[in-house]
């Protein structure tokens, strides 16, 4: 039996981004609750969780306008790995315990995550044709997202039993958040370099969305080539509604990642709140995990029914997840400890089982969108997952900026009007791709399919 090397690198890039955002996103879940225990040990210390985050959001978007040029040169193995080093740069910083130094690596951290995310679109779609490349995407999904599993495992009986996180829990926690996420790195290295031209060279010319691509990939392009067809790309009519979605995500994972568990931690009317912190993080997890390993298994019939019943079960469950938050979270939670009380009784059980319901609606969206760019724009993969993130870390800035002086219900009221918007703008997009697959089937001439990109 042949093996299938390009689907190993899948799964060895889903392993490596594990481990690396096994040490982020465990960190970036309960950084406001640390940050609030070392200003209470030393009141010098001022800096703000949201405050970080949004830097990181904030150079993200910006970064993303040249990480494609930069992938063009280095190409997507190298990108990730300066990438991901900035990534473990930022963990080590909360050993110093300065504001300049969090907020310094806090933008850092956003110049490398536009390197790692970007690369690593270009990266998967090198690696897939149109006929894996739901299951491809699935597949990465779900293994990716046991970070938040693992992570948040060891933060629960880290955090066990403790009202303040001291120092010496602190040192641990981020010694080993450390140590994993240079795993991570490591795994990076293994990945045999690839680019735009390997995929030209090879042939990867099947297609599930040939209607709207070209066959095979086009010759390496220079850095300013890259730059000028990003900007042209974001001027086409699908990726500007597809732009409303990207907003959409970007929102509603701020929100999770950031804002969501924190909010629990500081709710007191749940016992022992600041342990449901992991908790949440962990059926944040297992949402993103059971979400990204059924649409790898059903991977296949998302290319010949659609894309849109996936984005509809994503739509469902995260409105019920977000209106059981609306009633179950006090307003005032985002901003520190409360003991107010919320619209019902606070229940430990409806916390956690929002943290699942939103998680897998997450991945629903985030699945089907890397299948959409990645059947959309085989040869502009770099310029389209550049712009996936420059637009949802735009979103993500605005709304850890805004995070710290605002309730968290005037909070999902705009969520839930986003969730609806980028909802059907992914909808038409899907329906207009999915005419132009049937357009070309019926001409049945499907070698004479043109670059349709920028039409």
């Amino acid at each position: 039996m042949e093996i299938d090397r390009k689907f190993i690198n899948v799964i060895i890039l889903g392993l490596a981004f594990m481990l690396i955002f096994t040490a982020f996103q465990t960190m970036g879940n309960i950084q406001q609750t640390v940050i609030k225990s070392i200003t209470q040990e030393d009141p010098t210390f001022n800096a703000d969780g949201f405050i970080s985050l949004a830097i990181i959001y904030a150079v993200l978007s910006i970064s993303n306008w040249i990480s494609p040029s930069i992938i063009s040169v280095i190409g997507p193995k190298w990108s990730m790995l300066v990438g991901g080093f900035f990534y473990s740069l930022y963990i080590a910083s909360f050993f110093l315990q300065q504001s300049w130094a969090l907020y310094t690596c806090s933008a850092l951290l956003g110049f490398g995550a536009a390197l790692i995310w970007t690369g690593q679109g270009n990266y998967l779609t090198l690696n897939s044709d149109g006929t894996n490349i739901s299951r491809n995407s699935g597949v990465f999904w779900a293994v990716f997202q046991c970070s938040f599993l693992f992570g948040n495992l060891f933060v629960f009986f880290l955090f066990q039993g403790r009202e303040q996180i001291d120092q010496q829990t602190r040192t641990i926690l981020y010694s080993v958040l450390l140590v994993v996420g240079t795993l991570g790195l490591l795994l990076v290295l293994v990945l045999p370099a690839m680019k735009d031209s390997d995929a030209a060279r090879n042939g990867n010319s099947k297609s599930g969305d040939g209607a709207v691509a070209t066959r095979g990939a086009q010759p390496t392009q220079g850095p300013l080539d890259a730059f000028l067809r990003s900007i042209k790309l974001f001027f086409t009519k699908d990726m500007g509604l597809l732009s409303v979605a990207f907003f959409y995500i970007g929102i509603e994972y701020s929100f999770l990642s950031g804002v969501y568990s924190p909010s629990i931690g500081f709710t007191l009317e749940f016992e022992d709140s600041k342990r449901l912190v992991g908790l949440s993080g962990i059926f944040i997890g297992v949402g993103e995990i059971a979400g990204g390993a059924l649409f790898g298994i059903l991977g296949s019939k998302t290319v010949r029914y659609g894309r849109d019943p996936i984005i509809l079960t994503g739509f469902l469950t995260q409105a019920v997840g977000f209106f059981i938050i609306f009633l179950n979270i006090p307003d005032n939670a985002p901003f520190g400890d409360t003991t107010d009380t919320a619209f019902i009784t606070s229940s430990s059980f409806l916390a956690i089982l929002s943290s699942f319901l939103v998680a897998f609606g997450d991945a629903c969206f985030n699945t089907q969108v890397y299948s959409i760019l990645g059947g959309i724009y085989p040869n502009d993969s770099a310029p389209a997952f550049a712009l996936f993130k420059f637009v949802s870390s735009m979103a993500s800035a605005a709304s850890f900026f805004y995070s710290p002086y605002i309730g968290i219900h005037p909070q999902l009221i705009i969520i839930g009007i986003l969730l609806f918007s980028g909802t059907i703008c992914f909808w038409l997009v899907e329906w207009r791709s999915v005419y132009k697959r049937a357009h070309l089937i019926e001409t049945s001439n499907p070698d004479s399919a043109v670059d349709k990109e920028f039409d």
